[in-house]
């Protein structure tokens, strides 16, 4: 009975574990998923960004990031900073505004909630009357004016929110100096725009959706000037000087109005349909900026004719002869120029476009001839082409990163070299102690690779597979290109394209050597693709070879996809990873399992219906493995397959229930009188209760039937160097684990290097070993006799791991989805277990090898298990003795995409996608934590309107 007693605490062990876990959430990476607002302080030199989920997210320099969660997770509208502070207010769809500030706190800024409020009209009026449609935060920082649905603007005090009532300037007070056959045709309606004089602090300009755009004097509470248009407005933009402004409208037009100082009636100066005289969409937002040379430029958003473009995401921007309508991939959210905001400067002299599109964010350099595009440090768009898989690799060497680097570089030749112009803040996190790695791979064939080492994900390198295969897109297509006097004037910019040519290119497994600079890729189509670096351009033929699974079977008929055809003779490859070889998988079903072991220069692949192993460097086929149970019929018909064997699976449903029903009657009608056994029974366990304290109970798990579907599914395999036949003599072996909870271990017989070419690598299988309960295997595990995982290939031969101990004996981990299991190795006899599923009621997702070392001292770390379940927990268990170590609630068990999509790092880091455009990154370790931190400096003011008084807010120090 000893074996059921709870183990005591150990205070010791107990203060190590505090040393080693410690689970944070630390950053976010990629694009914010539902865009909604924007914002940018040209004092800060920051940029706020709004979600529909009540998100909002600052960024400045690389580094620099801040988050803040609205509690209503209502859909930010607008985001305005208030000028000259470490403040923004942001209005939500809730129609509350909200307060923030940048505050110091243990040495670095933060943003923090400062107030909330919600304009309330007087009892009875209609929701209307304070639905807030304009926000102008004024130069003075003191109030804030509020247009609303009824054409009124409230006046509210910061930081209170006040409401100033005998400021309000009403619409009845606009109209009594509008002429009245105007006021006839047309009332003021909802406030569409408020603007401050450049100038003049005291003028504000107010925009009515009907047309009607007033000057009003704050000083005198009147209209110093109105203007008529004719045309629904949109948007209203001053020029630097404050004697033109500019309004857009409904109807694709731009007027030009002058603001004279005089009370004569304006007329307008210009009036254009720049995309005319077709019935053209509205422009929502326009600027107009001076330049040196005396030729403006004109942006404006939308304005494209409606027949032929009017489902075109558009910004076009128009200076002298030069004329370009930038094509987005996806909806304009928002826009801001990047200019000149020094007061005492004459011109605005822009340098740079920024656009927050639904999908993804484009700078273009306006400085440059041809306004190209810069790439971004971060904000990368992820979900360019949905995710499919992901890898993730530790501490890559340099030279093979400055190697990847290169590759990409050649790659961004189109993008602009400007700095990043959104600079504000400065990065004081520490410098990352080394360089990862985050690879995803993609549903159109790409694999990307990620710069994960520190808090911007960015990227260095994006490898594309199609040009082995024969698609329906060329790729060497040019989506940009233009006729000469083609009108508008397009041009496509952005990399969102979530459309896939053929959906069998996309990629399901990666495995990427650091070492040898070998990868592996595999994709939905069986396409087993093994690549390597090369530094430069390179045209030659990819060989092939084919993998038949189902070779020793007959009856059997694929009903899913076809392979992908692939190109005859040589192929052309840019610098970077270049296919040598293929290999196809018969029938090409997915890939659902991939290893590589450069040393031995092997790969190992599997699928729904077995795995194989093909030697690389002979580049032919070593053997192949099918684990297709004669029942498993739904494995034939493919992920792409339209028909689902639905009738079959609601029969097996049914089968277990009736099993489960049976099982339970037997256990319930035993022989006997049934009421002396319950009695009998009774009487043991108080007997027992009152003897010792016991254990968790265990949940009663049903086995598995063989019938089951997709029992073949290979889920893992494993290359390792370990005694296998006899516990003398250790060989190169591989293991591979199912769906329905079998093992299987080959004895690989590689020849050594001078003789690798000229003799064969031969394979035998040695064991075979089948879990009680069929649980799928999800992952295996060789430790040396150190009790200490065997090392990566080449890692010992670079000096960057011992030796593994060869003298003591070695013990194989089978990690199931419902239990872990040590064997003794090589007699394979069960040694200890862990019993999940039993004890916990949850199931193993994911697990991995972490090692965690002490934030106290850097002489001690040790090697757990990182263990995801389908709950959404991360628990951490010991090697080799199974003890839970601790559990963190991580992932929503609602999120099944997100808890399939999350890979560890070997530090006891890992990600998760929490949208389709968003990596969670989360560390479990003290040591390795990665996260910003970052301090916002407060420029000094040169504003000569107004003296600043910073105290208390955005408190940092100032930068020498």
């Amino acid at each position: 009975m000893r074996r059921f007693l709870r183990p005591g605490h150990d205070p010791v062990r107990e203060r190590l574990k505090r040393d080693l876990f410690q689970f944070n959430k630390t950053v976010e990476h990629g694009f914010p998923h539902q865009p909604s607002a924007l914002g940018y302080s040209p004092f800060l030199r920051l940029m706020a960004i709004g979600t529909r989920s009540g998100a909002i997210k600052l960024y400045g320099a690389p580094g620099v990031e801040f988050m803040g969660l609205h509690e209503e997770n209502n859909t930010v509208m607008q985001i305005h900073f208030i000028p000259d502070q470490c403040q923004l207010v942001t209005l939500l769809d809730d129609n509350s505004l909200h307060l923030w500030s940048l505050k110091q706190h243990g040495g670095a800024s933060e943003l923090r909630e400062e107030h909330r409020f919600t304009l309330k009209g007087p009892p009875g009026s209609p929701p209307s009357a304070t639905q807030i449609t304009a926000v102008l935060p004024h130069s003075s920082r003191e109030v804030l004016y509020l247009g609303t649905e009824s054409g009124n603007i409230f006046v509210v005090e910061l930081p209170s929110f006040r409401v100033l009532e005998d400021r309000t300037i009403t619409s009845e007070a606009v109209l009594q100096r509008v002429p009245e056959d105007y006021c006839n045709r047309r009332s003021c309606e909802l406030v569409e725009a408020l603007r401050e004089h450049p100038k003049n602090p005291d003028e504000i300009l107010i925009g009515y959706s009907r047309g009607l755009i007033v000057l009003w004097d704050l000083q005198n509470s009147k209209v110093t000037h109105h203007f008529l248009g004719s045309q629904q407005l949109e948007n209203l933009y001053w020029q630097r000087d404050g004697n033109k402004f500019i309004s857009c409208h409904y109807d694709g037009s731009y007027t030009q109005w002058p603001v004279s100082s005089d009370n004569r009636q304006p007329e307008p100066l210009e009036n254009l349909v720049p995309y005319g005289p077709f019935p053209c969409k509205a422009i929502s937002k326009i600027y107009w900026q001076t330049t040196k040379n005396g030729l403006p430029y004109i942006i404006f958003q939308g304005g494209m004719p409606r027949a032929s473009y009017g489902d075109r995401h558009s910004i076009s921007v128009v200076h002298g002869s030069q004329q370009t309508a930038f094509d987005f991939t996806s909806r304009v959210i928002d826009f801001f120029i990047i200019f000149s905001s020094e007061p005492t400067a004459e011109f605005d002299d822009p340098s740079a476009m920024v656009v927050l599109a639904e999908e993804e964010l484009v700078v273009i350099d306006l400085k440059t001839a041809g306004w190209p595009a810069v790439h971004p440090p971060y904000l990368a768009s992820l979900h360019c082409s949905a995710i499919t898989c992901s890898h993730h690799v530790s501490n890559i060497p340099l030279k093979l990163w400055e190697r990847i680097i290169s590759a990409g570089s050649k790659q961004n030749i189109h993008y602009s070299n400007m700095p990043w112009p959104i600079d504000g803040g400065t990065n004081i996190a520490p410098d990352p102690p080394q360089r990862d790695l985050l690879l995803t791979g993609h549903e159109d064939g790409t694999v990307r690779f990620w710069d994960a080492s520190g808090v911007c994900l960015h990227l260095l390198y994006k490898l594309s597979t199609v040009r082995v295969f024969l698609t329906d897109a060329d790729p060497n297509d040019n989506m940009n290109t233009l006729g000469e006097d083609e009108w508008p004037p397009l041009r496509k910019v952005g990399t969102f394209d979530p459309y896939s040519d053929d959906p069998r290119l996309g990629i399901q497994k990666i495995y990427l050597c650091k070492y040898s600079g070998y990868l592996a890729v595999a994709g939905t189509a069986g396409q087993v693709l093994v690549m390597e670096l090369n530094d430069e351009d390179a045209e030659h033929v990819v060989d092939h070879a084919e993998a038949d699974l189902l070779q020793d079977q007959e009856g059997y008929r694929w009903k899913g996809h076809e392979k992908l055809k692939t190109r005859d003779g040589p192929v052309r490859f840019e610098a970077g990873f270049q296919p040598f070889v293929l290999v196809q998988c018969q029938p090409p079903a997915v890939v659902t399992s991939l290893a590589l072991h450069s040393e031995w220069k092997l790969v190992a692949f599997g699928t729904s219906h077995g795995f194989g192993l093909f030697d690389n460097q002979q580049k032919r086929l070593v053997f192949v493995k099918c684990t297709l149970h004669p029942s498993d019929q739904l494995a034939l018909e493919g992920p792409l397959s339209r028909v689902k064997s639905l009738k079959k699976s609601l029969r097996q449903s049914f089968r277990r229930i009736r099993r489960s029903r049976v099982s339970s009657r037997k256990r319930r009608g035993g022989s006997g009188n049934a009421s002396e056994v319950q009695e009998a029974n009774a009487k043991f366990d108080q007997d027992t209760l009152q003897e010792m304290e016991l254990a968790p109970v265990q949940r009663k798990i049903e086995a598995r039937s063989a019938e089951d579907s997709f029992t073949g599914f290979v889920r893992t395999l494993y290359f390792a160097d370990t005694f296998l036949r006899d516990s003398s003599r250790h060989c190169p072996s591989l293991w591979a684990g199912t769906n329905g909870g079998t093992v299987y271990a080959f004895c690989l017989r590689v020849p050594p290097a001078e003789r690798r070419m000229d003799e064969p690598v031969r394979a035998e299988q040695a064991k075979e070993i089948q879990l009680m309960h069929r649980a799928p295997v999800v992952g295996i595990l060789v430790l040396d006799g150190r009790s200490t995982p065997l090392p990566e290939p080449l890692e010992v031969a670079h000096d960057l791991s011992k030796s593994p101990d060869m003298q003591g004996s070695h013990q194989l981990l089978v990690v199931s989805e419902e239990q872990f299991k040590v064997f003794t190795l090589p007699k394979v006899s069960s040694k200890l277990k862990l019993k999940l599923t039993a004890l916990e009621g949850c199931r193993v997702r994911k697990v991995t090898v972490a090692n965690f070392g002490s934030c106290k001292t850097d002489d001690y770390s040790e090697n757990d298990l990182a263990v995801l379940t389908n709950l959404g927990d991360i628990q951490i268990i010991s090697l080799p003795f199974l003890k839970l170590q601790i559990r963190y609630p991580c992932i929503r068990k609602e999120d099944v995409s997100g808890i399939a999509s999350c890979v560890f790092t070997k530090y006891g880091q890992g990600f998760y996608l929490i949208s389709p455009s968003e990596f969670e990154r989360f560390s479990l370790s003290t040591k390795w934590l990665v996260e910003p931190r970052c301090i916002v400096d407060v420029p000094e003011v040169t504003s000569n309107n107004h003296v600043h008084n910073k105290s208390g807010v955005g408190n940092a120090t100032r930068k020498s």
